[in-house]
């Protein structure tokens, strides 16, 4: 037998094994249906919570989702918003040091423009002055050339004429003379061996140191013994007033015996006297002849022969020394003519010199001022070369600034479903994660609803 107390009156009872199997069997049902329905119970709350945890979790990781994709778009707006900035401030940097340079080169333009315009007008002032200069220079050179021509024109007359009343006056000695000519004749069989004794040349020279040196000593009267160009004279006469020559004589003395069978005439030997004239730079030449002794016109006195050769006489042995008077004479009263012709043609060729100099420096002047002016004109060219390279900086920079403008704007115009077109994995994320964070909407809703 089996006791069994009762809980509530402390009873004891007997029971036998079939009853106290059945109580127990009865007991032990109903402590396990609660046994049962605690555990489901429990089992019911731990899915609970892990699904409440498993939601938590996937709204945990799509909100840190979000939180990255919000973090990763502010950081890249915030990265565009810089880069504007940085541009935006490149840009007005670069219009602010487009617009220094672009005012130097202008300024520098401008000073340029105002160096040449001042350089223009120095140049011009220059010129002008110069060419003032010289014409007044060149008139009053022509101005003293025509006064010093006048001058020679009336002195030439004056001579001319003083020339003329000497001539009239040695032709009436000549006629009063004529009786001495005469006598001459007479005796020039006797003098011309005379002559042939002890030769012409030797004559001539005695009659001259003896005649003239006495009242002319710083006078030259030598024999002519320079033979480099092939010939000479007999003899040359030189004086001087100072250091001016004024006369120069070239002699040559001719002379045969009356019995030489080959006669020469004087004709045949001027050609040579007028060539030896000129080789040895004299003014006048003078033959001294006994040859032709009957010719009427050599016996007569001086003959001129400058219709045939400039400023030569055919003498006599007896007309030497009256020669050389003539002529000395003749000259002395020309030497201030001389001088004055020789000044004025020194001072013509001076201004001749002045004239080349001026075109010289004048042609210098224009060389100088071309050079000036295209190395102007290349800097010129350069500036605008820089001006023309700053547009194209600026024009670049404007470009640049446009590209910007058009990458903010497409950086704006930029969404997720740009992102995602025909890329289907990211598209697959992004449906998932708006379809996680819509269910999770809901339970949250359905839980306000059920409390």
């Amino acid at each position: 037998m089996n006791e069994i107390k009762c809980p509530n009156c402390g009873k004891v009872f007997s029971v036998d094994e079939a009853s106290y199997a059945s109580v127990v069997n009865q007991v032990r049902s109903r402590e396990f249906q609660a046994d049962v329905e605690r555990r489901v119970k429990e089992m019911e709350k731990q899915q609970e919570l892990l699904r409440q945890s498993d939601k938590l979790r996937a709204e945990q990781g799509f909100q840190q989702q979000l939180n990255a994709k919000e973090q990763e778009l502010e950081r890249r707006n915030a990265e565009i918003a810089r880069l504007e900035e940085q541009l935006k401030g490149i840009a007005i940097s670069k219009q602010a040091e487009y617009e220094k340079l672009l005012a130097a080169k202008e300024a520098e333009i401008l000073q340029l423009q105002g160096q040449v315009a001042q350089s223009q007008s120095q140049t011009q002032v220059a010129i002008l002055k110069e060419q003032n200069r010289a014409n007044q220079i060149i008139q009053l050179k022509e101005s003293e050339i025509s006064t010093w021509k006048e001058r020679l024109d009336a002195e030439k007359n004056d001579s001319m004429r003083r020339e003329h009343d000497i001539r009239q006056g040695y032709e009436l000695q000549l006629k009063q003379k004529q009786d001495m000519v005469d006598y001459y004749k007479d005796l020039k069989t006797r003098m011309s061996t005379k002559m042939v004794g002890e030769t012409l040349e030797a004559h001539c020279n005695t009659l001259f140191n003896t005649t003239i040196r006495p009242i002319m000593p710083q006078a030259y009267f030598e024999k002519d013994n320079d033979a480099t160009t092939g010939s000479k004279g007999d003899f040359i006469f030189r004086d001087f007033d100072g250091d001016f020559e004024y006369i120069s004589i070239m002699f040559e003395m001719k002379n045969e015996m009356d019995e030489t069978a080959t006669k020469h005439r004087n004709e045949d030997f001027l050609k040579k006297l007028d060539e030896d004239r000129r080789t040895k730079k004299c003014e006048f030449a003078v033959l001294v002849s006994m040859l032709e002794p009957d010719s009427e016109l050599y016996n007569t006195g001086i003959v001129d022969m400058s219709h045939r050769y400039p400023k030569m006489y055919v003498i006599r042995p007896q007309f030497f020394i009256p020669i050389i008077t003539l002529l000395v004479q003749t000259s002395k009263k020309s030497i201030a003519l001389q001088r004055q012709l020789v000044l004025a043609q020194s001072q013509s060729v001076d201004v001749t010199n002045f004239e080349s100099k001026l075109n010289d420096f004048k042609e210098r002047f224009s060389n100088n001022y071309r050079l000036a002016s295209e190395k102007f004109q290349r800097a010129i060219e350069e500036i605008d070369k820089s001006i023309d390279h700053l547009q194209k900086i600026k024009a670049n920079l404007l470009g640049s600034e446009n590209n910007l403008r058009i990458a903010n704007n497409k950086a704006e115009e930029l969404t997720i479903k740009k992102l995602t077109y025909q890329n289907p994995t990211m598209k697959a994320k992004f449906d998932e994660a708006r379809k996680g964070e819509h269910n999770t909407k809901d339970d949250v809703v359905s839980e306000f609803d059920t409390e």
